[in-house]
């Protein structure tokens, strides 16, 4: 692609006047922007003047500049796209010389790293500098430092293509920017997300104020304590990017530096705070005798001055990486989610330390919910419900997460509200004007106001944790205030006479969703009454249950198994029970989450949440799925399949919208030709979806599939029977309990023992052979190979009267003086082992979960637990395994060769089946269980018939073959041989498939269906 006219003739233009353009004292930074920025930009396909465009859908937006001495506290030019920040200009005047300026470079890199921007661009026309703003900013770094690109302004004709495949709106718009700015990434070491850096940062003052505030004010409880810390956190963060929005005075909080006592002079900017602001984050004077919410002590407390010396010493520029202004609350939210995930606790001694909180833990960790995910669930719940309303008419609708954390739903749904809101006062001749009003610019906002009008009339919050709560009005807050300054602010208190924010203890609440005050009749201790948190509904939102209740229902509701809530949270599981329809089996609270949000929902509200897809097949799930079908209320379920949507963290996703009177509901699934979940959603609306009938599906685990997926399943159902009634032995392998202890690696045999490591010891034994027993695990079981175990497992059983006994201790110290004297080192851990798991304390030397001897000992196909694919094979050893293996024992009456089996166990067919009715984990893989094996439909074989039997022994050989072919691959040394055997494996392998597909009688449709979907 050749360079534009335009840009030739402002190349050309530079060149010829260029000594009057590099004159600070005729041309400046605007002057450059008007004639040579804008215009260039233009070229690269942005809407610069955003013509046509409303205010949400401003492609450039021209930040206004907070000057702070002589520095300036904003981009340029911020570049979007629905709404979405994508890149920043910094722009200079050309006399600057910008490859060597450090300061301009640290200044551009700043604000794309505090923006979460991957990359950002510094230009003077004359240069153009592309930065990498993944990597966290230092003043004393060199202009080089993170720079990718550089360009004079005689290279734009030449490398036009370059530039334009980058940060033109149609690179953009086809990946290809965010293609360049991933391998950017990944090609450089040092990148550090804003994030992760902030929450390190907030850790630490964490840490700092909660040993500081135990240390000097030793009478404070543990919840007095952490309540104190956040909000000492959440307070410097809000006043310090309220300083650089130009809301509050620049430099107060570092000013103080310079003060004695520093808490108490912070304490001075916090009042005067109160008087501005009215929110909870600032509130020390009751508003009346009822008034639970003000804060009575943390302002007395005694903090010594160096903790805030140590905080605030990195707040300010140049020696912090952070432009507090570019900071989103969504970015925050993030932040503050994983900030949540720990909570401080106090030792004997009364010093404080931070750890994980023990149900997050076990939960494996905090799902933050990606952007693009919470976009999504508010556009198809709240944007249908507010499409074509008047504000008067929205003024009505309300919308709650009922888990709602550090408030990253909320936050979304607010946005929404205010950007509906501001285009549709944008469109009217003459919108009041308490509403809107325009800058200097000529941009139109939201008045203070008419945004905290929307807030307290719309957005809705709950969460058990006190300090989330808090977050998530401060984030709110936050959002509030975006777009404002000091001017602004205090004309609008002027006109409107009140106090800036709202407050937000009516709306955004501190209660356990899921348990109400009934709890209380079962005599709880006060502690646990306070760790329960109880929460009534309809008395802490009386006005809206009286108008049938909320019209939204949105969040990601936390995922524990009931194992975890045993663990922590056991008085309330009989409560739970009683009065959930979905706590049933081993339940998850998400499910309950589901239950209680549709029952809070109006008939004609939405709700929409993430939430794991395991319960549309767990058995755990069968309450919540009677309870979806007898309400009707699934209207759309969308699953992410194998795709994982968290960061570190492998859960399998689902987006669940719920709704009263449905018939049918949409089903969508998630598949790799999509490329990314993100790209998966922004295509579904042209996406064929599946339509189930709530009517045809029940409590047992549901089968949702794509129409044509369907059709090929009915036909293999066709004349078949379910492998669980042929093979009535599928089962998995010994849970010793701890294998450390139980698993030794032989290295030496003699006549009657072995010589063995102990992983447990790490050491080596000596022990009695005959005890011991091969074992297996998941990793030695492989498509068509010898299976050859690495360790042998003690295993102190007999066979008596074909049962499997466990010997008496008597028995086996006689027998086995040897394995005994080595389990007795272990005895304490094995009894407290039995004891965790109610099982006999005389048998401390038992397996957890023995398994039938005499089962090990016959014909059977083994199969790895979790596997990509079917990588079965066969056994006659007297091999034994671990739950990582399952072993399917053939019938000894079965008329069919084991070969067969095998062959039909190892085909595409087995494959396609599993993955379209099992479990997917991360990878692709899947779980070869019991449960999902025993489903499979086996073809009725006629062995009578000589077109099957002929079928049936062709497959019987060209298994044989495989079982020597992979013997002899496994064995080959050159890479000529290798090719020509694996070549050979294909083409039997292909053999088989053909075979089995006419077994099935399957159409070349149906095989077409198989062979491309996997």
């Amino acid at each position: 692609m050749s360079a534009p006219q335009k840009i030739i003739e402002l190349v050309q233009d530079f060149e010829e006047n260029k000594y009057e353009y590099i004159n600070p004292d005729v041309f400046d930074e605007e002057n450059t922007k008007v004639k040579f920025l804008n215009p260039f930009f233009e070229e690269l396909g942005w809407n610069v003047r955003n013509e046509g465009l409303s205010a949400k859908f401003r492609e450039v937006v021209f930040e206004d500049s907070i000057k702070v001495g002589r520095k300036t506290k904003a981009p340029d030019y911020s570049f979007r796209l629905g709404g979405e920040r994508i890149f920043f200009v910094e722009a200079k005047k050309p006399s600057r010389d910008l490859s060597n300026d450090k300061e301009h470079a640290f200044q551009v890199r700043r604000y794309g790293w505090s923006a979460k921007l991957p990359l950002c661009i510094l230009t003077d026309f004359e240069e153009l500098a592309i930065y990498d703003t993944t990597i966290k900013p230092d003043k004393n770094q060199s202009a080089t430092i993170g720079r990718i690109k550089y360009y004079k302004y005689t290279d734009y004709i030449d490398k036009w293509d370059e530039i334009y495949n980058i940060f033109s709106k149609e690179a953009v718009l086809s990946g290809k920017f965010d293609s360049y700015a991933n391998n950017v990434k990944h090609d450089k070491k040092g990148t550090s997300e804003i994030d992760d850096e902030f929450l390190k940062e907030i850790e630490q003052w964490r840490l700092l104020l909660a040993r500081n505030i135990a240390l000097r004010n030793p009478e404070l409880s543990i919840e007095d304590l952490n309540y104190a810390v956040q909000l000492t956190i959440d307070r410097i963060i809000f006043l310090r990017i309220a300083e650089d929005r130009g809301i509050e005075r620049y430099g107060q909080l570092e000013k103080l530096l310079q003060k004695e006592n520093i808490y108490k002079e912070f304490g001075k900017i916090c009042k005067k705070a109160d008087e501005k602001y009215n929110s909870g984050l600032f509130h020390f004077n009751p508003y009346d005798k009822e008034d639970f919410t003000t804060d009575t002590y943390t302002l007395d407390l005694t903090i010594d001055d160096n903790v805030f010396k140590e905080i605030f010493k990195n707040l300010y520029y140049p020696n912090s990486p952070y432009e507090f202004s570019l900071i989103s609350t969504e970015i925050l939210g993030k932040i503050y989610e994983q900030f949540l995930g720990k909570v401080i606790r106090l030792t004997l001694g009364h010093q404080a330390k931070v750890e994980d909180k023990p149900e997050v833990k076990k939960a494996g960790g905090v799902y933050y919910t990606p952007q693009y995910i919470v976009d999504y669930i508010v556009e198809n719940t709240l944007g249908e419900k507010i499409k074509d309303k008047t504000p008067n008419q929205i003024s009505k609708i309300r919308v709650i997460d009922p888990a709602c954390g550090s408030g990253s739903f909320l936050i979304r749904a607010y946005q929404y509200l205010l950007d509906y809101h501001l285009d549709y006062y944008s469109n009217m001749t003459k919108p009041p004007k308490d509403v809107i009003y325009e800058d200097k610019k000529g941009i139109k906002h939201l008045t203070i106001r008419e945004k905290k009008r929307i807030l307290k009339n719309n957005i809705y919050g709950v969460d058990i944790d006190a300090l989330a709560v808090e977050v998530t009005k401060l984030s709110l807050l936050l959002k509030v205030l975006e777009d404002q300054n000091k001017d602004l602010l205090e004309s609008q208190q002027k006109l409107f006479h009140e106090r800036v924010l709202p407050n937000l203890s009516s709306n955004i609440k501190t209660g356990n969703s899921l348990v109400n005050s009934n709890i209380l009749l079962e005599n709880l201790e006060t502690e646990d009454v306070l760790h329960i948190n109880p929460f009534d509904w309809e008395k802490e939102y009386e006005e809206i249950f009286e108008k049938g209740g909320f019209d939204v229902v949105i969040g990601n509701p936390p995922y524990l198994r009931i194992q975890g809530l045993r663990e922590f949270f056991n008085y309330e599981i009989p409560f739970l029970k009683e009065n959930y329809e979905s706590a049933v089996k081993r339940f998850d609270l998400y499910v309950l989450f589901l239950e209680k949000g549709f029952n809070i929902l109006k008939d004609t509200g939405i709700l929409g949440y993430i939430c794991p897809n395991k319960f549309i097949n767990a058995d755990f799930g069968s309450g919540i799925r009677t309870f979806l079908l007898n309400n009707r209320s699934l209207n759309k379920f969308i699953s992410f399949s194998k795709e994982q949507i968290f960061d570190n963290a492998t859960t399998y996703t689902s987006l669940v919208f719920l709704s009263h009177n449905n018939h049918n509901f949409e089903y969508y699934e998630y598949k790799d030709e999509y490329n990314n979940p993100k790209a998966f959603l922004n295509k579904i609306n042209t996406i064929q979806c599946s339509s189930y009938n709530l009517d045809n599906l029940g409590s047992t685990p549901w089968k949702l599939l794509p129409q044509n997926i369907k059709k090929v399943l009915d036909s293999l159902e066709n004349n078949s029977i379910k492998l669980g009634k042929i093979f009535e032995n599928i089962f998995q392998g010994i849970v010793t309990g701890i294998d450390d202890i139980y698993f030794l690696k032989v290295i030496e045999e003699y006549e009657n023992t072995v010589k063995a490591y102990s992983p447990k010891l790490n050491d080596y034994i000596k022990i009695e052979k005959n005890i011991l027993k091969p074992i297996l695990k998941g990793e030695d079981v492989s498509k068509y190979s010898e299976p050859i175990p690495q360790y042998y497992c003690i295993y102190p059983y007999l066979i008596i009267d074909g049962k499997t006994k466990i010997m008496e201790e008597k028995y086996l110290k006689n027998n086995y003086p040897l394995a005994y004297s080595y389990l007795k080192q272990f005895k304490r851990i094995l009894i407290e082992l039995r004891k965790k798991f109610k099982t006999n304390v005389q048998y401390w030397y038992s397996c957890h979960r023995p398994r039938n001897m005499t089962l090990f000992e016959k014909d059977k196909i083994l199969t790895p637990e979790i596997s990509l694919g079917c990588n079965m094979t066969f056994s006659n050893i007297h091999y034994y395994h671990n739950t990582k293996v399952y072993s399917l024992v053939i019938p000894e009456n079965s008329p069919e060769n084991k070969f067969y089996w095998l062959g039909l166990f190892n085909s595409k067919v087995l494959w396609w089946f599993i993955s379209n009715t099992g479990y997917v984990l991360r990878g692709g893989y899947y779980s070869f269980s019991t449960k999902y094996l025993k489903e499979f439909p086996v073809p009725k074989l006629d062995l009578n018939n000589q077109n099957v039997l002929e079928i049936h022994d062709n497959i019987v050989n060209n298994v044989k073959k495989q079982l020597e072919l992979y013997q002899k691959i496994n064995n080959s040394k050159t890479p000529n041989e290798m090719k020509i055997l694996k070549n050979q494996i294909e083409f039997n392998e292909n053999s088989i498939n053909q075979l089995v597909y006419k077994l099935y009688n399957l159409t070349e449709e149906e095989i077409d269906i198989i062979e491309n979907s996997l």
